[in-house]
């Protein structure tokens, strides 16, 4: 009998991966009768699917022996390469493992302005130290014109943002409301009760413009719609730096209630008229939603803000 071989380009293409499956086994039995019942097909249906690998790669395969079937050379150099092959495809499609905490090694990266770092991540550090000793975690910065493509390309894993202004296409999870509170130092002499609108107005106020060189937020738009305006007179970047400036100086600020309430050196009271808040929420890419790691990481996030 003659065998003819297709292309090298067709010749996958036109390959049907239950022959290579029945190929494979009777690499490993040589006998047609052992190779059905492994495969639990007739052996009638494994003769002829040997006889279209044989058309396929144009090559006997199998020969008669004296004591089953002795394999072509061809059949020996495609023994190796075929059970790998079939061993890793069986390993990419089998069902996801679960998480083992305790012996992970991942490397986290989540993106995060400050206040996520301190609201959000500070809590999560310690239990990933006590559930997951050998986990890290990297903190890299949130830029918002960037976060859906670092996410869509894996190179952060979650990221932190409000829900009301989040890229289009994330998934999302809300975390937590937030609210404003006006900050000064802690003796600050207009800060011994709480002010009026109109000593609100007068005060010098701090504002965080996480996009930089803003003097306008949300407190100046509830101010607005009463025909007020507030005296701001520094505008920072950072959380941080803004409670670093009102304890150091009669300033005062309209900052996140989570950031101050434990903070040493300051006054906090209600501000004289209600500010519109903001939900924190985590973003992650489609890809990542049933990675059994990435799930397990968001309900530790949600975890250690419960706790």
């Amino acid at each position: 009998m003659a065998y003819t071989s297709l292309s090298r380009t067709n010749r996958f293409d036109r390959l049907d991966l239950n022959l290579l499956l029945t190929l494979d086994v009777l690499l490993k039995e040589l006998n047609v009768t052992r190779a059905a019942e492994r495969l639990h097909l007739s052996q009638p249906s494994v003769s002829a699917q040997l006889a279209r690998l044989r058309e396929h790669f144009g090559d006997p395969l199998l020969l008669p022996g004296p004591r089953g079937m002795k394999p072509t050379a061809r059949a020996q150099a495609l023994r190796a390469p075929l059970g790998e092959a079939l061993a890793l495809l069986a390993d990419a499609v089998a069902p996801a493992q679960g998480f083992d905490a305790a012996q992970a090694t991942n490397t986290w990266r989540i993106a995060a302005a400050d206040y996520g770092e301190m609201a959000v991540l500070a809590p999560l550090i310690r239990r990933l130290r006590e559930v997951a000793p050998h986990t890290r975690l990297a903190v890299l910065p949130l830029d918002t014109r960037r976060l859906a493509r670092q996410a869509e390309s894996g190179e952060i894993d979650i990221a932190l943002h409000t829900s009301h202004d989040a890229p289009t296409g994330l998934r999302q999870r809300a975390l937590l409301d937030e609210r404003y509170v006006l900050v000064g130092r802690a003796d600050h002499p207009r800060l011994r009760r709480r002010p009026s609108l109109a000593q609100f107005c007068a005060l010098g106020h701090v504002i965080v413009s996480p996009s930089g060189g803003g003097f306008q937020g949300a407190t100046d738009l509830a101010l607005q719609a009463l025909g007020l305006q507030r005296e701001v007179v520094l505008s920072v970047p950072h959380f941080l730096f803004a409670l670093d400036t009102v304890r150091r100086t009669d300033l005062v600020a309209m900052l996140p209630s989570r950031l101050v309430h434990q903070a040493e050196g300051l006054r906090v009271v209600e501000p004289p008229l209600p500010v519109a808040g903001y939900q924190m929420a985590m973003l992650w890419h489609e890809a990542v939603h049933r990675d059994p790691a990435q799930v397990w990481l968001r309900e530790q996030i949600v975890t250690s803000l419960a706790d």
